[in-house]
């Protein structure tokens, strides 16, 4: 362990405290994404699989076998696929009521898988600039040493005062980059989910404006599957 540290220190020590900061914030950026990328996964954000084939079994009018592979979902997706197919049989509400629901419904999960987007923004935003601070820093401090060196101007205190500087641009970058595309990557698996979303309860809706009595469910069945 002391010998992978030990590199690491170095670069810090070598690269001042703005590779510091930077060292920090590229740790806050890989435990977001860590976590993000866990709960892309574990909710299917932009995988729409299983949906599918409760969309499959819908049409094919087996609604209650639709609804119950739905019950338990944590996909978002599955989640209002599954509040508007529990309206839609129970026909406890008028349309623009289920679309209302429904709406406050997926703009709360999708609101909930943005979390961590600023921060990971922020953290893009400002790596380059702090890179470039760094290094402007750096630049200072060579030239009041080669300003220091009167007339015995040695060419390599300039020379390592910039090479030193530019770490801390390199670092910027460095740090900046991966969490871009991850970001992008991020944002669009959330689109995805987004247009599923909107066209699969606008379908649902549109072509399923049913009736109890056109889908022979009892009323028995319709208040258990409202209570799922």
């Amino acid at each position: 362990m002391q010998e992978m540290i030990q590199p690491v220190m170095d670069f810090v020590q070598l690269g001042g405290p703005v590779v510091g900061i930077l060292l920090c914030l590229s740790v806050v950026a890989a435990a977001l994404i860590g976590l993000k990328t866990f709960g892309f996964f574990y909710c299917s954000v932009g995988s729409h699989r299983n949906v599918k084939r409760s969309i499959q079994l819908w049409n094919e009018g087996k609604r209650s076998e639709s609804i119950e592979s739905l019950s338990g979902t944590k996909s978002s997706l599955g989640k209002v696929l599954h509040l508007t197919m529990q309206r839609l049989v129970s026909k406890a509400v008028d349309k623009e009521v289920i679309e209302e629901e429904v709406s406050t419904v997926a703009i709360r999960e999708l609101h909930e898988h943005q979390r961590g987007f600023r921060a990971l923004e922020a953290i893009t935003q400002i790596a380059p600039l702090l890179g470039l601070f760094g290094t402007v820093l750096g630049m200072i401090d060579a030239f009041q040493k080669l300003q220091s060196a009167g007339n015995s101007v040695d060419p390599s205190i300039l020379a390592g005062g910039i090479w030193v500087a530019l770490l801390t641009t390199a670092a910027g970058l460095a740090v900046a980059m991966p969490i871009s595309l991850a970001l992008t990557w991020f944002e669009t698996r959330l689109d995805d989910e987004k247009v599923a979303i909107q066209t699969m309860t606008a379908e649902l809706l549109g072509n399923h404006a049913i009736s109890t009595d056109e889908i022979g469910y009892s009323n028995d069945e319709i208040e258990a599957s409202y209570a799922t």
